[in-house]
């Protein structure tokens, strides 16, 4: 009897899991259908990256052109953003000719290949209240699908996320692997020879998004 009451009560424990955690997606996504959208304000937004390499490492900054963020009641449900890969600059090379020479290779086909590709997005899928949140820190998981290059990727990261008096914002840092959107450049999980000239696969992106009521 025991041996098949045990395999029973399996079943049901898994059978009974799968609708509930289809039920929290219909949920997430029922939430973004036709909430209101607040206008990202690319004046007030920012967005900051950086890159190490093994001998060195630069940082610098690339600009918001459009978006917005979904709101329900008092709540960051959905959004998207896009980014203009024609404004990268590295803020911490201050001769001109450097910092030209440097971001022409950044826009090069060896990195993000701007021409073809001149922007990135980033749509949010779901946004999970973090238990224990504090009042200052990161309260909420934000999942999406991100576009590099023409190659989308589903990441997630920890945000501090809120809607009050007509803004909503979503502030955090995310770190991501440059590879996985086809940049393989410098990398030595593909060029084992390549030494102190290695460039490490992930990077930092800090954001700061404003969005507004219309």
């Amino acid at each position: 009897m025991k041996k098949i009451l045990l395999p029973v009560l399996f079943a049901f424990a898994v059978l009974g899991a799968a609708p509930a955690a289809s039920a929290q997606k219909m949920n997430s996504e029922k939430m973004a259908t036709n909430a209101p959208a607040y206008k990202l304000q690319p004046q007030l937004s920012s967005l900051g990256w950086e890159g190490k390499a093994v001998t060195h490492g630069h940082n610098g900054t690339i600009n918001f052109t459009d978006g917005e963020l979904l709101v329900k009641g008092n709540a960051v449900v959905g959004g998207t953003v896009t980014v203009d890969m024609k404004s990268i600059k590295a803020t911490d090379i201050k001769d001109a000719e450097s910092h030209t020479k440097f971001v022409g290779h950044m826009s090069g086909d060896d990195f993000f290949g701007v021409e073809k590709n001149p922007t990135s997005t980033f749509k949010i899928v779901s946004v999970t209240p973090l238990k224990g949140a504090t009042k200052d820190g990161n309260n909420a998981t934000i999942t999406g699908d991100m576009t590099i290059k023409g190659v989308t990727q589903r990441i997630s990261f920890p945000a501090k996320v809120g809607v009050k008096g007509g803004v909503a914002s979503a502030q955090g840092k995310v770190t991501i692997d440059r590879t996985k959107f086809g940049l393989k450049y410098g990398s030595k999980t593909f060029f084992d020879s390549i030494g102190d000239k290695a460039i490490n696969d992930d990077f930092d992106l800090t954001f700061n998004v404003i969005a507004k009521k219309s």
